[in-house]
């Protein structure tokens, strides 16, 4: 980057290492970091998205809708998550080609399923052989922010359905006093209280959500765990800065950024915690920030 870098190897000291860290792979380790930012952007709206519909399909009176949302969460939630984050890519990318194939290339006689390879034409690959790399990258990281909303809405459709049915029945017996059909109990009543029970349960998940991020390395998503372990590693003379083994180092780099982001995450969820749950009263007559739960017999409900 600089123009004393045209030479490596005259260079040490601070000259080596404004040269060093100014590479080019050293600004994709540094982009890098954006890519773990896109992915927990683009899939917590997703995340929330699935946990509304299954935890929705769990309590739908249409009995095959309830038994795929019990299915849904249940089969992701005991399936070890490294499966469904292989699968799911993969059964994507393959289940578009096999459409696009279906459809632009009518005339194909040979199998699709050839052995252990999955042919089609090359007008139906997704994306193109021809387009650009940067097309390939988008492609890929999407399919990989699809598998984690899947896998992880799963356990938000289980925490937000015990939000649900955590609102005291008592005002949901008032709503249908007053004449309100289920769909309005559930947007007046249910949804705007049910935050408070489900914030601990979805900021624990965003925090295992933060802590899966390197699994993107697996993917083949060039993130900062790929970075790290290129770069770290050791180098020999053929290239231009050689070095021994760092990867400690950029071990010790992402560990730090990990724990700054859950701590930055940790007083997000705090104070979000204190803001849906103020003006809640509980049961011992207490309204704040915190919800208390106690133990009231129906005697002293219909004495109160």
């Amino acid at each position: 980057m600089f123009d004393f870098c045209i030479d490596p190897q005259n260079l040490d000291g601070f000259y080596w290492w404004s040269c060093y860290l100014t590479t080019g792979k050293h600004i994709s380790f540094y982009t890098s970091f954006f890519v773990v930012f896109a992915l927990l952007i683009v899939t917590v709206p997703l995340i929330l998205l699935f946990g509304f519909l299954g935890a929705i399909a769990r309590q739908s009176r249409i009995y095959p809708i309830r038994i795929f949302g019990i299915t849904y969460t249940s089969v992701v939630r005991g399936v070890p998550d490294i499966i469904f984050f292989l699968f799911v890519p993969i059964a994507l990318d393959q289940g578009i080609e096999y459409l696009r194939h279906k459809f632009k290339c009518s005339e194909w006689v040979e199998p699709i399923r050839q052995g252990n390879d999955f042919v089609v034409c090359q007008i139906a690959k997704m994306p193109m052989g021809s387009s650009d790399q940067w097309i390939h990258d988008t492609y890929g990281f999407f399919l990989a922010a699809l598998a984690f909303s899947i896998v992880f809405g799963a356990f938000a459709a289980n925490t937000i359905n015990g939000a649900i049915n955590a609102v005291p029945p008592a005002q949901i017996e008032t709503g249908v006093a007053y004449g309100m059909t289920r769909k309005q109990i559930f947007i007046r009543i249910q949804l705007p209280q049910m935050w408070a029970y489900a914030l601990p349960g979805l900021s624990n998940l965003w925090m295992i959500l933060i802590k899966a991020t390197p699994l993107l390395f697996l993917l083949g998503v060039q993130d900062i765990v790929y970075w790290a372990r290129e770069l770290g590693g050791t180098k020999t003379a053929r290239f231009t800065y050689p070095h021994s083994d760092w990867r400690l180092g950029y071990f010790i780099v992402l560990l730090v950024f990990y724990l700054f982001l859950s701590w930055v995450s940790e007083i997000f969820f705090n104070k979000l915690t204190l803001k849906v749950s103020k003006g809640q009263a509980t049961l011992n007559g207490t309204v704040g920030g915190t919800i208390d739960y106690i133990s009231v017999s129906d005697d002293e409900v219909r004495n109160s």
